[in-house]
């Protein structure tokens, strides 16, 4: 394979710097001067790009200009650019050229930071001479991600309900929880945000829980004897007064979802990694009735609700305990009676808790308010969930889970809803403009599946190119949003730069973990490759055994995903040649290393969701109901998303070179081999193995050496 000479990376390749504090932000230009500057996009973007010494690419250059007329227009952009474009740039220059609040949610907290701690900075630095303004940011997240100052001084909520416990108690000197606590207790004196991603090294989600509060069980600011100082409060402070306000999904699902505002009002909403969007926007609607929630409300309510009122709750409780120790797993079409009746029971009784919690006093209690805030927050959730269950809408799912195989936990009866699309029609797209982006939003070759999961259906897709006569627009209420869609490639040369291949010879994958010909078959790649190998497999189980399997054959190091935290998995990684990592879905998506440390990439099948997966089957009856491919608008459609990411983990850099290997022979026979190979960077594509073992030995004589990676923080 030709090594050609690597161009200089783009902006967005470049190693992280510390963010210097923003200075106070100058007096906004007249509108006629932010009009003319978005008429400047390249001048300000060779500027941006410049100033932290990279190169613009012409799909940079691209999607900067779309961004900024879908602005202008009041349009929506559905835009892919493919790695290495340097696309946080193209959205950010137009968007503060344009002078108006933008709201950027993104699904990872390391995006997030490469914005606010990278990106960001150099950005306003750059533009500032020729804006003649500098445009202020922030972070925003969801409550329970910060610090509670009420917590940490006065304590944590009790599970026997007594009020809250004394944090002296909780924070023993013995047991990592009390030395997570101790140390949270200390590090609220330290820091200056509260934020939990700031706090290193971390601490588990128990001892997080002990100091933190959702937005339910927040006394509120003027409430709170530390609300001046509170952590939560100021970040909104901040993000009120900022001109960019950097999010994450969920926030976003919440604020534009569920009619509770907590993002301040903005003009333009750009939307990162937003292939992600439909699976985080699904889960911030999804909603859950463990045993474990009611008892804990029952003991949350103890001393403040009228005890008949309790005594039902627990009663109830009692019974929904007994019919979910035995319940079997799958999806509900409808509630049977018995069910329906314990769900019944703690929905009444629930509500005659919330009716009394504000009738009963208990001043022996530490901190009354607060613990009557934490028992209304969960006998509220309680009963919103029961409604829900019990409306049985046919525009959700309820199914059965057991998380525990063995039957040591209880069952739980899960509601989520069917498709997110029409919700994000009707609340995302209203009185701003919204740019969608990611490297994989084209699946097939077509936005259209990707497209009409956010909520834009294909009645309101404009061409892609500008120029001549556009259909007259539908102007009412109900119209459909108005979009664009493009596809600004990527400054790689997947061709040249990577191998497709297909083990076609394989016997295709059935349910068993283990296949031993695949074995017989990674095992050679992996020697061909000298190591090098990202492993990516449909489930945990084949990872498991593949990684038992491999360590008695190989002499290659071989890590597994779960055996330590991924950020260290991912960094012993990329620190040694010989070194693979095997895997499961956050690998599949999360994997970021540039250079000869990942030079084969594998996945052991085309990933389809389960077949008794409740949710994606329901909505893959409900498509074909409808007279569509359920098959392919949904099975398809997701694995088909996942394959793109996975295939996107081989070329991080213009120097990258290596193989996706495929051990599904699907991919090569089966009709919809095609759209799966679509939805892939364009690498050259073959079934031959001895070709591929070649190429392998050959790439991994002519690597240069691996560089080791320095450990954060």
């Amino acid at each position: 394979m030709r090594n050609d000479s690597a161009p200089q990376l783009p902006a967005e390749d470049l190693p992280a710097e510390p963010a210097e504090p923003a200075e106070p932000a100058e007096p906004a230009e007249p509108a006629a001067f932010v009009a003319e500057t978005a008429g400047r996009i390249p001048e300000l973007l060779h500027a941006a790009v410049t100033a932290v010494g990279g190169v613009e690419r012409p799909g940079q250059i691209r999607m900067a200009e779309a961004v900024a007329e879908a602005v202008e227009s009041a349009e929506h952009l559905l835009v892919q650019a493919g790695t290495g474009t340097g696309k946080s740039l193209a959205y950010l220059v137009p968007a503060l050229a344009h002078g108006d609040r933008v709201v950027v949610a993104t699904a990872t907290l390391a995006l997030q930071r490469q914005l606010v701690e990278r990106d960001l900075p150099r950005t306003v630095d750059a533009l500032h001479p020729v804006l003649r303004r500098r445009p202020q940011f922030a972070m925003l997240k969801g409550r329970s991600n910060y610090l509670c100052l009420h917590r940490a001084h006065e304590g944590a909520p009790s599970e026997e309900g007594e009020g809250l416990i004394p944090l002296e108690e909780i924070a023993g000197p013995t047991g990592k929880l009390g030395e997570d606590v101790l140390r949270l207790r200390d590090w609220a004196d330290e820091t200056e945000t509260g934020d939990r991603d700031d706090l290193t090294p971390g601490v588990s989600d128990k001892a997080w829980a002990q100091l933190s509060v959702s937005s339910r069980e927040c006394l509120g600011a003027t409430r709170c004897p530390y609300g001046p100082e509170c952590f939560a409060e100021r970040a909104r402070e901040r993000a009120k007064l900022a001109d960019v306000v950097v999010t994450n999904h969920a926030l976003l699902a919440i604020d534009a979802i569920e009619g509770a505002p907590v993002l301040p009002e903005h003009e333009l909403l750009i939307i990162d990694e937003a292939h992600e969007l439909v699976n985080r926007v699904t889960g911030a609607a999804t909603a859950e009735l463990t045993v474990g929630a009611v008892n804990r409300a029952v003991k949350r309510a103890a001393r403040l609700a009228n005890e008949k009122a309790v005594d039902a709750l627990q009663a109830a409780a009692e019974s929904y305990h007994g019919l979910m120790e035995t319940a079997q797993p799958g999806k509900v079409d409808e509630l049977p009676e018995y069910l329906g009746y314990a769900v019944a029971a703690i929905r009444d009784a629930s509500r005659q808790v919330i009716t009394s919690l504000g009738e009963i006093r208990d001043k022996g209690l530490t901190d009354e308010d607060a613990v009557r805030k934490q028992a209304m927050a969960a006998v509220e959730s309680l009963h919103d969930t029961t409604e829900r269950l019990l409306e049985e809408s046919p525009y959700d799912v309820i199914w059965i889970e057991r998380s525990d195989r063995y039957g040591l936990v209880p069952a739980s009866l899960r509601v989520a809803p069917m498709s997110v699309s029409g919700l994000l029609r009707e609340n995302l797209y209203k009185e701003r403009s919204v740019v969608l982006t990611s490297a994989t939003l084209k699946l097939g070759g077509d936005f259209t599946g990707v497209a009409a999961s956010v909520g834009l259906p294909g009645e309101g897709r404009l061409p892609e190119q500008r120029g001549g006569a556009e259909p007259d627009r539908d102007l009412s209420e109900d119209a459909p949003p108005v979009w664009r869609a493009l596809d600004v490639g990527s400054p790689f040369s997947y061709p040249k730069q990577g191998i497709l291949y297909v083990a076609k010879h394989l016997p295709a994958p059935g349910r068993e973990p283990e296949r031993p010909q695949m074995l017989d078959e990674l095992a050679e790649l992996i020697g061909a490759a000298g190591g090098r190998t990202l492993g990516l497999f449909s489930s945990m189980r084949a990872a498991q055994t593949a990684a038992e399997q491999l360590r008695e054959r190989l002499d290659y190091p071989i890590l597994l995903q779960g055996e330590d935290t991924l950020g260290e998995l991912i960094r012993n990684f990329a620190s040694d040649a010989e070194t693979c990592l095997f895997g499961t879905l956050s690998l599949w998506q999360g994997v970021d290393v540039p250079g000869s440390a990942c030079q084969l990439v594998v996945m052991d099948r085309i990933p389809f969701p389960r077949p008794d997966d409740p949710l994606m089957s329901a909505r893959q009856k409900s498509v074909e109901e409808a007279g569509g491919n359920g098959f392919m608008a949904v099975a398809a459609t997701h694995a088909a998303l996942l394959m793109a990411q996975g295939a996107g983990r081989l070329v991080r850099a213009a120097d990258d070179r290596g193989v996706v290997a495929v051990l599904d022979p699907r991919l090569a026979t089966a009709r919809y081999g095609g759209f799966f190979r679509a939805s892939m960077p364009d690498f050259w594509y073959t079934t031959d193995r001895n070709q591929v073992r070649r190429s392998l030995a050959s790439i991994d004589q002519s690597a240069p050496p691996v560089r080791p990676v320095a450990k954060r923080g």
